[in-house]
């Protein structure tokens, strides 16, 4: 496991008992590196959405536990915030809340001769997606998404 993979693991394994005792949900962590600084940056979300008075309650408790376990040895910048809108679904819990709805993916291999598509989704397991192109159900392989997200439909 890279150091980054073994940061996050132990960054959520800290965030997750703060954010159960407030009923908030778990959406991501991620440690990068991004102009030359590192972030480690959680993503929570809760029914009605995610305040800045919800984020600010979570910095606070998940800074005090990240300094008590001391186990990163970069400086770090700690992010607590909302996945906002175009958030890419990762969890089966995305998968699920999107059922029925539009979404946006990038594929690495073409399907129905094109890369990116807008498609409801009609199912999913663990390892392939079902969507609806061009009134036709297509499969997709996990593995060959780049990128899905809900789309905005207007």
């Amino acid at each position: 496991m890279a150091k980054r993979e073994i940061y996050e693991a132990r960054a959520e394994a800290l965030v997750q008992p703060i954010l159960s005792e407030h009923g908030f949900e778990l959406v991501d962590v991620e440690y990068v590196k991004e102009a030359g600084n590192w972030y480690l940056r959680a993503y929570i979300d809760k029914e009605g959405g995610i305040t800045i008075n919800d984020c600010e309650t979570v910095s606070r408790a998940f800074s005090d536990e990240l300094d008590k376990a001391d186990f990163i040895e970069d400086a770090y910048i700690l992010e607590v915030s909302s996945p906002g809108l175009t958030r890419p679904l990762k969890k089966e819990k995305d998968y699920e809340r999107n059922l029925g709805k539009m979404v946006e993916f990038r594929l690495f291999q073409p399907v129905c001769g094109s890369r990116e598509h807008q498609a409801e989704l009609l199912s999913y397991t663990p390892t392939e997606i079902t969507v609806l192109i061009e009134k036709k159900p297509v499969t997709v392989e996990r593995t060959n998404l780049a990128m899905i997200r809900q789309a905005f439909v207007e």
